[in-house]
């Protein structure tokens, strides 16, 4: 995919952009965009304070928000660590041509936050309630990719088609018969880069798009997974462990997971190659180590501003 393709993505973002401020009466000079992956992201300084606008495209997109939206209000109102929307804004997600559009408080954040800090966040909201609301239950994380590689073949193979079905049914056979702990409340995405440092030196967790109700092992595998694929050390995840109060390597179910990982970390790319250079790119690369086997190649993450 050339730049022209992502300027003419980065210029449909801003349309729908520009479009809903104006109904809703905001103003979206000098909107600055953060990331254009699966869902857009501004950054939007206005009278309300500075902002955090996502455009969604995930076909889900409308139903899921107002549950991400009630779950982000409910933690923060509990006093847990947790971005929130912009509730003076009515009527959330608002709709436009198709797409969701929700705003969030902007968090000005400084410095990195540590994996001893992410431990400690998410124990403290696997012991929070499930919220009385509608929350999705996480029976199968590879639903996603099962759809991906049925609905976007044309950046596939016939043979890594096939190859991926095999491998996806498997997998959710193994899934299936994992023995995890009680459901808890998910965050669904608990990834390091998932956590902001505040001014003050605070964390909290953002983008809540998963959030769900399953095994707190979701969780917690992406630490793990982070040292596989991503360059986090042997050290951050041990601190991971430490903080959370329990070492999933220790888990018989954790090399399966991994797996189911590994495999959960492909989908994204097969939803995004066809209109994503950098997702092009890197399927290639996380296709080639699955076939083979490897375990331990190293993957990467697209640049985020």
């Amino acid at each position: 995919m050339n730049l022209s393709a992502t300027s003419s993505l980065s210029d449909e973002a801003y349309t729908v952009l520009r479009d809903v401020c104006r109904r809703i009466g905001v103003d979206a000079r000098g909107a600055q965009l953060m990331r254009l992956r699966s869902n857009a992201v501004f950054k939007l300084r206005g009278d309300m304070g500075d902002m955090v606008v996502r455009i969604a495209t995930a076909p889900d997109a409308l139903t899921r928000l107002p549950v991400v939206l009630a779950v982000a209000r409910w933690l923060a109102d509990r006093g847990f660590p947790t971005v929130r929307p912009v509730d003076e804004i009515p009527g959330q997600p608002i709709v436009h041509e198709g797409r969701a559009v929700t705003f969030w408080r902007y968090v000005r954040s400084r410095g990195r936050p540590t994996t001893r800090e992410l431990g400690r966040v998410l124990r403290n909201l696997h012991h929070e309630p499930v919220p009385p609301m509608a929350l999705r239950r996480l029976t199968d994380p590879l639903a996603e990719v099962r759809h991906a590689v049925e609905h976007w073949a044309e950046v596939l193979t016939p043979g890594q088609r096939a190859w991926l079905s095999d491998r996806i049914e498997h997998l959710t056979w193994g899934w299936q018969a994992l023995e995890t702990g009680p459901p808890v409340l998910l965050h669904g995405d608990a990834w390091i880069d998932n956590l902001l440092r505040c001014q003050d030196g605070h964390v909290v967790l953002c983008d809540w798009d998963g959030v769900a109700v399953g095994p707190r092992e979701w969780d917690l595998v992406h630490t793990y997974h982070g040292q596989r694929r991503f360059g986090l050390s042997a050290a951050e995840v041990d601190a991971f462990a430490h903080a959370y109060g329990s070492d999933l390597r220790s888990w018989p179910g954790y090399s399966t997971l991994m797996e189911v990982r590994d495999m959960y970390a492909v989908g994204i790319h097969i939803r995004n190659a066809s209109g994503d250079p950098f997702s092009r790119q890197e399927l290639p690369r996380r296709l080639d180590s699955l076939t083979r086997g490897d375990g331990h190649a190293r993957w990467y993450m697209a640049a985020t501003s």
